[in-house]
């Protein structure tokens, strides 16, 4: 057996993967850790430190007889003066060993490693010294001088026969000895022995084959050199190394009738399953004994005893990760000669109970169901090496252990190795060879994607090199069929394409490399002519019997695409993005549909780099090919319910921005599809409609579609159970397009389109309110109705419409407009279909008041509605055009003579409604100048009713000289408007709350109607109204609360005030002591005029016989005198002052805490300032 090859002691060649030849196709592979052996210099225990630091002489003794020295010459004695010292500095370094700390110990191997390159010899001759000399030294101090003898003999270039048999037989002595170092000690001693192999390894392996063969289960230090030369990247060279795996053969071969031996087999089943220190790393010894009992089983020719032992095997712990490896690997080399044996074996095995718990169960209860848990893996793996090991016997049963891997894999909690991965690559190019069609390249590589998905990184590094193994193959073969088209290529596109991206670099690399075979293949398949062929990879690792080679992942991580390879073909010279770009060139419109849903359906994992990559791929698909796409419909309603589970905000950014891109020629589907799913509206929803106007072309067009959706308007059918109809889809989506139209007033990317189509929105909503109105559905809904009308927007009433019409006041800059109908409550108006009618025409009455620059546009909007078939639109249309009349801006766009002709067209209208109010428009004073004189002439007469003692007909005059203010238009009251306003700021304090309700109103519409040329004779009583206005803001009926804001309101309008649309926000929802300190500077802090005036009115108050007014009368007072109060005690007289001290004194029990705390305040300080003596 020794002369079957040369011997190399001195031979360094490394080698590749360490593997031991069991037939002319297998080889074993130990994975062993390289941690485990260095391990052991960190766990020696520190008691025995300094057990015996004075056990031996500390004197250094010179083995060398005086009378050799006396011969030597000068020169001769010097240099052995020199060695005598080296040796001496060796020897007292071996002796600090024993109680120095690890810091220190380090700094002493460092030393002894160095003297060992200059003087391997002196250094070996001084620790074979220690060891004679010391024989009573402690096991730790032996265990660091085992440590240190390694060392010297690895870094020796010739170990001399004396030297090797010498330390040899040492580490024989003591690799078997029982101390309390266990296992460490019998390890470092051992590593000696493997030290020696480095230069002569045959003469070790005899020792350990003798033992090995005596019949008796070898010793666990045996076990672990064997463990250690077979999984040595160093020790052989290549040569040697298949010297060593034919002898290791032949010692198993020996080793066969062991198996029948029931104490040997126990006992060899007991060391294999007896679980390590170290669980997740495999032991040397233990690596080597699973490779060894298959082998052993490999050579074993009963069947019966090689299902026996593997039944036992699979029957123990299947816990550790390692432990589920090993048994693979026995399994696999087993398999080698006894194939069909170890596939029964397995497949009855997979139908025991444990297992059939264990695929199912995700909950052990005890530490029995621990011991099963990952029992689908072992198999998982052994179907990988049975695979691996027996390659030429394999073919005709890969398509049943592809589907068994896949299926062990999907319900096991395995990590995949590269051992499987290798047998994986193998049976995929065995089977694409055997059906070489592209519906069997999908089938294979569909088992692939779960892995490819995976959040692991290394299952997906594993898979997606699987995954290039195969098309690299295909591609230098070309077996695929050029007139069958590829299935779901898409699919794999865009998987490889996301793969790109991957966080692991491997990973990467492997997907773009993958990515550009598959390119390759496409041009080929399409029958384009390439540049250049890429080459075959030099090194083979087996040939198919036509000769045909089949690669696997070993053959790839030792032959990578060379640089002058790739450079051959442009595609290998261009980043991810560039080869995705190209393949999608390639693809036809349906593979392009395909690989855009992979992306989509990215969108939905879980894992934050999937859905990264799936968003770029989105978006780079859409960029480039969204213009041919056919329908987007379902993609994008995909997208939209996929959005929400898109955490990472450059991933939702990017995939937002593909539907901006999307909607640039899919538009109308879009909108539509978008507002399927927008009933209710979400946040994620809404940011869809957002990206699909974030382009200003796109996003006018999304309005004008949403109007034409919004005008659709038809009757819902009746509620019933039964699908919708596509009528009830149109009024579903007609309500949604509503509601759409008012959330999106407030998104940036729609404020141009909105301000712009200003006119269109103002008419549709206006109409869309009386829609809604008209649909009468009860206030309450049935039972039956409760889940159909949760899905969708409240048809009862119109406050969606309503708020988006106050939404378009308010956004658009005709906040003016929406102020003068919430001051006065109006927007009830709108509730009803009765006084529907008369809430258009305060808001059409609000533009003309307030100058609205839309009016003329508007007005060519509405005049086409006037011929509209619905009655809806002809309404809204003659409402607005009849207050228009009353606007200067109206004859720019309609004539005199034109509106004559319009309104005289409305009486004949189907609808009384329109007649009517067309019969008023005729009636205008537009049309009748000289009714303004009669209508001024009539005001006398009804301010003398004013004093009536019927309140019911003083109510009815202010309301009818309100509407001839009203009907006089631009000519105003003239010379009247003086006593107007007198007599109705008379009424500001009357007893009854609907007079003085009426009285402001009155107030507020003269002030409305006043123009410029009027203001100067009605200034003084504006600024006299202020105060008592402000202080009816508190009024206790709501009524003349109301109608205390709007004419206060007006005055400001009129005045020209600052900040009048702060002060708008103030009265209409602002409260507490802010809004008050607001409204008291706006009035005292104009001019020195204005404030006593406004003092003035204040003090005249204090006297009110209101309790409630006479309180805020105080309050202001006191707000004065804490910014002005010399100003204001140069005007109160004693009663005044008086009245305040009363009147504060009161508050101090106010129910408000601000109210109490401030008269409280301005009561010390009034007493404060009556105790100083007068000036």
């Amino acid at each position: 057996m020794d002369g079957q090859c040369p011997e190399r002691p001195h031979s360094r060649t490394p080698t590749g993967r360490m593997s031991s030849a069991v037939s002319q196709n297998s080889r074993i592979s130990l994975p062993v850790s390289t941690s485990t052996k260095d391990a052991s210099c960190m766990k020696v225990p520190q008691d025995s430190a300094r057990r015996d630091r004075w056990s031996h002489p500390t004197t250094i003794l010179l083995h060398k007889s005086q009378s050799s020295q006396a011969t030597l010459m000068p020169q001769e004695h010097g240099m052995f003066m020199a060695e005598a010292y080296s040796a001496a500095t060796c020897f007292k370094m071996l002796q600090d060993m024993n109680s120095a700390d690890p810091f220190h110990l380090k700094y002493i191997i460092k030393k002894i490693k160095n003297m060992a390159h200059g003087s391997p010899k002196m250094v070996m001759e001084t620790i074979h010294d220690y060891f004679i000399d010391n024989p009573e030294i402690s096991s730790r101090h032996k265990f660091r001088l085992f440590q240190a003898l390694e060392m010297v003999i690895r870094a020796s270039d010739v170990l001399e026969e004396t030297w090797e048999k010498t330390f040899t037989r040492l580490a024989l002595e003591n690799m078997t000895k029982a101390t309390e170092l266990e296992d460490i000690y019998q390890d470092a001693a051992s590593n000696v022995l493997v030290a020696i192999c480095r230069h002569s390894w045959r003469v070790v392996v005899q020792h350990l084959e003798t033992e090995l063969l005596t019949g008796v289960f070898p010793h666990r230090s045996l076990l672990y050199v064997m463990g250690v030369l077979s999984s040595s990247e160093e020790l052989f060279s290549q040569e040697d190394k298949a010297c060593w795996e034919e002898q290791l053969i032949q010692m198993a071969i020996k080793s066969v009738p062991f198996l029948r031996t029931d104490v040997w087999s126990k006992e060899l089943l007991w060391t294999l399953t007896t679980p390590s220190w170290t669980p997740q790393e495999q032991s040397p010894e233990k690596a080597f004994l699973f490779a060894y009992y298959g082998l052993i089983l490999q050579a074993e020719k009963n069947s019966a005893t090689v299902r026996r032992h593997l039944q036992a095997l699979l029957e123990t712990s299947h816990q550790w990760p390692m432990q589920r490896e090993g048994m693979a690997l026995t399994l696999g080399l087993a398999a080698t000669h006894h194939l069909d044996d170890v596939w029964a074996v397995l497949d009855q095995f997979g139908r025991s109970r444990p297992i059939r718990w264990s695929l199912h169960s995700f909950s052990p209860k005890n530490s029995e169901d621990l011991h099963w848990k990952w029992a689908s893996s072992t198999i998982l793996l052994a179907y990988g090496q049975v695979a691996a090991k027996a390659r030429a016997h394999i073919l005709p049963w890969v398509d049943n252990i592809v589907s068994r891997m896949v299926f062990y894999f999907h319900y096991s909690s395995w990590s995949l190795y590269s051992r499987t991965t290798e047998a994986l690559d193998l049976m995929l190019q065995s089977l694409i060879m055997q059906n070489p069609t592209a519906g069997e390249l999908h089938f294979l590589l569909s088992h692939l994607y779960t892995w490819l998905a995976s959040e692991k990184a290394h299952e997906r590094q594993r898979a997606v090199h699987s995954c290039m193994i195969l098309l690299k193959f295909l591609n230098h073969n070309g077996y695929l069929d050029p007139k069958e088209n590829f299935k779901r290529i898409g699919q794999l596109v865009g998987i490889l394409g996301m793969l790109c991206q991957d966080p692991d670099k491997a990973t990467q690399r492997c997907s773009l490399e993958g990515a550009s075979h598959l390119y390759q293949l496409l041009m080929r398949h399409k029958g384009e002519t390439l540049q250049a062929e890429s080459q075959a990879p030099k090194e083979l690792s087996q040939a198919h019997s036509d000769g045909t080679p089949l690669w696997n992942s070993r053959d790839q991580k030792a032959t990578p695409l060379s640089p002058q390879e790739m450079a051959k073909n442009h595609i290998f010279q261009l980043c991810s993005s560039q080869v995705i770009k190209e393949i999608m060139q390639q693809l036809t419109l349906a593979e392009l549909n395909d690989l855009i849903w992979t992306a989509i359906d990215s969108l939905g994992s879980t894992s934050p780099f999937h859905v990264q990559a799936a968003s770029e791929m989105l978006l780079t698909a859409i960029q480039e090919h969204g213009a041919k796409l056919k329908i987007v419909s379902s993609m994008a309603q995909a997208i939209g319910l996929r959005l929400c589970s898109v955490h990472n905000p450059q991933a939702q950014e990017k995939t937002l921005h593909a539907i901006t891109l999307l909607a640039r020629n899919h538009t109308r589907e879009l909108v539509a599809t978008f507002l399927d799913i927008s009933i209710p509206l979400d946040s994620h929803t809404f940011q869809l409609w957002r990206a699909l106007g974030a382009e200003q072309p796109t996003s006018h067009l999304v309005l004008t579609m949403l109007l034409a959706w919004l005008q659709e308007r038809p009757l819902p059918t009746g509620a019933s159970d039964s699908s919708p109809c596509p009528k009830e889809k149109t009024y579903l989506r007609s309500l949604a397009a509503m509601n759409m139209l008012r959330e999106l007033q407030f998104a940036r990317e729609f404020k141009q389109a909105v301000q712009e189509a200003y006119p269109k929105l103002f008419l549709a909503l206006l109409t869309q309110t009386h829609y809604v109105l008209e649909l009468n559905l009860p206030g309450e809904p049935q039972p039956k109705q409760q889940a159909q009308e949760a899905a969708m927007p409240s048809p009862q009433s119109c406050s969606t419409s309503l708020e988006a019409l106050k939404r378009l006041l308010s956004t658009t800059g005709h906040w003016h407009d929406f102020a003068h109908l919430e001051l006065q409550g109006s927007w009830e108006l709108f509730a009803t279909i009765h006084t529907y009618p008369k809430g258009v025409g305060l808001l059409a009455r609000a533009m003309v008041h307030n100058h609205c620059r839309q009016i003329t546009v508007v007005l060519r909007q509405l005049l086409p509605s006037l011929q509209s078939p619905e009655e809806r639109d002809r309404k809204v249309a003659i409402l607005i055009l009849t207050e228009f009349l009353y606007s200067p801006a109206l004859l720019e766009v309609l004539p005199k003579q034109a509106a004559l002709t319009v309104l005289a067209q409305g009486l004949h209208d189907p609808s009384p409604e329109v007649r009517v109010l067309s019969l008023q428009g005729l009636s205008n004073i537009l049309f009748h100048p000289d009714k303004g004189s009669l209508l001024r002439g009539q005001l006398r007469p009804f301010l003398d009713g004013f004093f009536q003692s019927s309140e019911q007909v003083i109510l009815c005059i202010m309301g009818t000289v309100s509407d001839t203010l009203h009907r006089l238009g631009a000519q105003g009251a003239g010379s009247q408007s003086l006593s107007v306003a007198i007599s109705a700021r008379s009424f500001f304090n009357d007893e009854r709350n609907t007079i003085r309700a009426a009285a402001m109103a009155l107030f507020g519409d003269l002030v409305a109607a006043t123009a410029d040329r009027e203001l100067s004779g009605l200034r003084t009583q504006v600024h006299q109204s202020m105060v008592p206005l402000l202080l009816h803001l508190k009024d206790q009926c709501p009524a003349v609360a109301t109608q205390a804001k709007f004419a206060f309101y007006r005055c400001a309008v009129l005045l020209r005030w600052r900040l009048l649309h702060t002060l708008f926000c103030t009265l209409a929802w602002e409260r507490g002591l802010s809004a008050r300190h607001f409204l008291w500077t706006c009035l005292m802090t104009r001019s020195q005029e204005e404030f006593s005036i406004h003092l003035s009115q204040a003090l005249s108050h204090l006297h009110s016989h209101s309790h409630h007014i006479k309180t805020w009368a105080a309050l202001f007072i006191g707000h004065t005198i804490c910014y002005h109060p010399q100003a204001v005690f140069q005007m109160l007289n004693a009663v005044d002052t008086n009245l305040l001290f009363c009147t504060f004194e009161r508050l101090k029990s106010d129910p408000e805490p601000s109210i109490r705390e401030f008269a409280t305040g301005q009561l010390s300080f009034l007493q404060k300032v009556s105790a100083r003596p007068k000036q």
